[in-house]
């Protein structure tokens, strides 16, 4: 009786221990338009694990707070020439979908944030920029190159990824998001 009693407690730390997963709730015309893009959508969606950083423009954000909200979480870094390449089409995405639900959190790992801070300021961006200093979130998604994106939906579950840089301002990708922001 005890090793089954053992084992049941092992078993429960176990599951509890691995992100929650369901199948990833996105419509046929959503998936059918990213199928379009290199973003790869998920079969099953992950539960986003939530964590608190602060903010490049001062105070703190937590990503749990974003629910409701599609969110395009974002791991960059100054010195990385593809991020580089696709932050001004990340602002491009931003524009043009910040009014209908999307929010761009722009993680930037391991730098001092006054020079993130110029850097954002001299291109003038506009998105929210969490400043993760010893790269702990960057760490706990399992950041192994940057850029790397992610895409969540409006209940906190990741749905998408991508490892890598495209145009976030490209015709289909545009399109594969408003897609699911009318969801």
């Amino acid at each position: 009786m005890r090793k089954v009693s053992s084992l049941i407690v092992f078993c429960a730390i176990l599951f509890a221990s691995f992100p929650y997963q369901v199948h990833a709730q996105i419509s046929a015309e959503a998936k059918q338009a990213f199928r379009e893009t290199k973003i790869r959508i998920f079969d099953q969606a992950i539960e986003a694990t939530n964590f608190s950083l602060p903010l490049l423009g001062g105070g703190t954000m937590e990503l749990s707070a974003y629910k409701g909200k599609v969110v395009f979480l974002n791991f960059w870094a100054t010195w990385c020439p593809p991020c580089r390449a696709e932050m001004p089409s990340m602002e491009v995405l931003y524009q043009r979908f910040k009014n209908q639900g999307l929010e761009i959190l722009a993680v930037n790992g391991g730098e001092d944030p006054a020079r993130v801070r110029k850097f954002i300021q001299d291109n003038r961006y506009t998105y929210p920029v969490p400043v993760d200093r010893n790269n702990r979130v960057g760490s706990l998604y399992g950041i192994e190159a940057i850029p790397t994106s992610f895409i969540l939906d409006r209940k906190g579950m990741i749905i998408g990824k991508l490892v890598g840089s495209i145009h976030w301002d490209d015709p289909k990708v545009l399109a594969a998001f408003d897609a699911l922001l009318q969801q």
